[in-house]
This record gives structure tokens, sequence and C-alpha cells, in this order.
């Protein structure tokens, strides 16, 4: 078995074929580099397929979640497909399952779209701030064959201390309609702190630390306290 990942005119196709093995069996495969797969959704009934680990990761890396893969099984037509599910054995790193969804071409659908931060903060690097980010992904709906990896987020935007990137202020390519709300803020850059700010956090890390100490010296029971107990309980029996 040979499953392939190639680009086919700007598009990722991956070839894999069909299985019997199930349950335990596929452990077999698992040992041979190969993955276990199902195929469901539009246009198909749910199949049971096997891919290739190193050609699925290599492709992942390129598509992602987001990306639309030609998923060929044992050389038929081509499935228009999303990575929809996929599992890892953590030990080993490596991917042990994965679920493909077959779309229909004609149909918008809804997907997530990771934010890629672009370009350079002048807030950051002239006047020392950090940046801030609080959106890393974005819902959207669209046609299958519109959707994108990512979308990048140009980062330059951010001069001053008082600037914002919204949801709004993205380019988005054209037929995506992002679903979530617009005026999300995706980056900004908070101010580097003062002297005396650092000084008054230093101090009341101190004072607290001072605070915790203090209160498990006074729960600690008095030197004897313990012995002096079963004494006493002694001289009543």
């Amino acid at each position: 078995m040979g499953p392939l990942f190639y680009f086919s005119m700007n598009t990722l196709t991956l070839e894999a074929q069909a299985r019997t093995q199930k349950g335990r069996k596929t452990n077999t495969l698992r040992a041979q580099g190969l993955v276990p797969a199902v195929v469901y959704g539009s246009g198909t009934e749910p199949q049971s397929i096997v891919i290739d680990r190193n050609q699925f990761a290599k492709m992942y890396k390129a598509a992602g979640e987001s990306s639309l893969v030609e998923l060929v099984i044992d050389g038929h037509d081509a499935l228009h497909v999303l990575i929809h599910d996929y599992q890892i054995e953590p030990l080993r790193d490596e991917v042990t399952h994965v679920d493909f969804q077959s779309v229909d071409m004609k149909k918008e659908i809804e997907a997530e779209i990771q934010l890629k931060l672009v370009g350079e903060s002048p807030a950051v690097k002239a006047l020392g701030g950090t940046l801030m980010t609080s959106v890393n992904e974005v819902r959207v709906k669209c046609l299958p064959s519109k959707l994108v990896r990512d979308i990048e987020v140009d980062i330059s935007a951010l001069s001053t201390f008082d600037d914002v990137i919204r949801l709004k202020d993205l380019v988005i390519p054209e037929g995506v309609v992002i679903l979530d709300d617009l005026n999300l803020s995706v980056a900004s850059v908070s101010a580097p702190r003062s002297e005396e700010e650092l000084k008054a956090l230093d101090e009341a890390v101190v004072e607290d630390v001072a605070a915790v100490a203090v209160e498990k010296k006074e729960e600690a029971p008095a030197e004897g306290e313990e012995a002096a107990a079963p004494a006493q309980k002694n001289e009543k029996e």
C-alpha cells in the first residue's frame, strides 16, 4: 500500500484505501505506519479507510483543519473533505485515528479559521509594550471552496497603547462571512509597568508572603500541647 499526499492545482490531495480491520486489529496497521480513519458526510456512506501516518502529518501541516482536502479512496473520484477530528497517542505524539467529513461544494458550511499574527508592532518594538491577544480563531460561514487555512492579523497597525485590532478590522477573503461579534478585540499592546508600579507590586508580594507565614505560625500547635492532651486523658481514666 502506498497512500500519497500531493498538490493538484492548488488543492491538497490525499490517497487512501478502504479497510476491513476493526477494533484491536487496527493496531497492526498502526505498527506499519498507517492510520485507521473514517469518512462520512455529503455524497458518501460512512466508510472505514486507512491512510499513511507520515503523509497525513505533512498534509495537516499544510492544510490545518479549515482547508479543503481531496480524499481519493482506491482511485475513485475524489471526495471534498475537512479534517473533522483526530486522535493522538501522547507518549509517542503520533496520530492514531482521523475523522474526515465530506462536504457539498454547493452548500455553505460553518467552520473555524485560525488567526495568524504577522508584522511587527511599533508599540512593542519602540515603546516596550507587551502584545496582548484575546481571539485565536474565528467562526465563519462560506462555500467550501472559499475556506482558507488562516486569516492574517497585521499587528503593525498597533502603533500606540490605545490602538486595538478588532474582528471588523481584518481583511477577510471574498465570500467569507464572520459569525462572531465584529467588535471583539483581537490584539492590543499594554504599556510597560513604571518603576513605581513594579516597586508596589514587589512590596505587595513580600507582604503577602509574610502574612501567609504568620497565619501558618498561628495555626501550628504550641510545643508540648499534643503530649499534654493524652496525659490529661489518662488522669481522667
